[in-house]
């Protein structure tokens, strides 16, 4: 990780919700989900903040390496209906090692839609992938029972 970014830094992200990010077509395979209103979902709104912190970790990560979410606390104070723009404000509050914890806030063009935090964890890859390995392979001899109640 480059030390490129220091607290204080702050980064603007904008995106335009189409009805695809709506609340239905979250799981969609869910009734009660595909029964709801068509606002901007929860869980996209998730994403796009840990998005809009990936996009400002870009110029730090260096070759092999990428970042995971590891925390989130936000709120989801308000809808959005597809076609308004969300405009992400990512602050770092805090560089601790590979940790680094933002102040996220989201707005439409009425309302303050969501605020809180955010960390992510810089990771290299490879070593990533030997964890996972090791995950796949515990999980490989569970018993087959165990397996579908998972």
């Amino acid at each position: 990780m480059r030390p490129l970014l220091r607290p204080g830094d702050r980064h603007v992200f904008s995106y335009q919700v189409p009805r695809e990010k709506t609340v239905p077509f979250l799981y969609g395979e869910s009734p009660d989900f595909r029964a709801m209103p068509e606002v901007f979902a929860t869980g996209f709104m998730v994403g796009l903040l840990e998005w809009a912190c990936l996009d400002h970790l870009r110029v730090c990560v260096e070759p092999g390496e990428g970042s995971l979410g590891i925390a989130i606390d936000v709120t989801h104070a308000a809808p959005t209906v597809p076609g308004m723009t969300v405009t992400v404000t990512a602050v770092i509050e805090a560089i601790d090692g590979r940790r680094v914890t933002w102040r996220v806030e989201a707005r439409d063009e009425v309302d303050l839609i969501s605020e809180g935090r955010h960390q992510r964890m810089i990771v290299t890859w490879d070593r990533f992938a030997k964890k996972l390995d090791g995950k796949r392979a515990a999980w490989a001899v569970r018993p087959p029972r165990e397996k579908q109640d998972s």
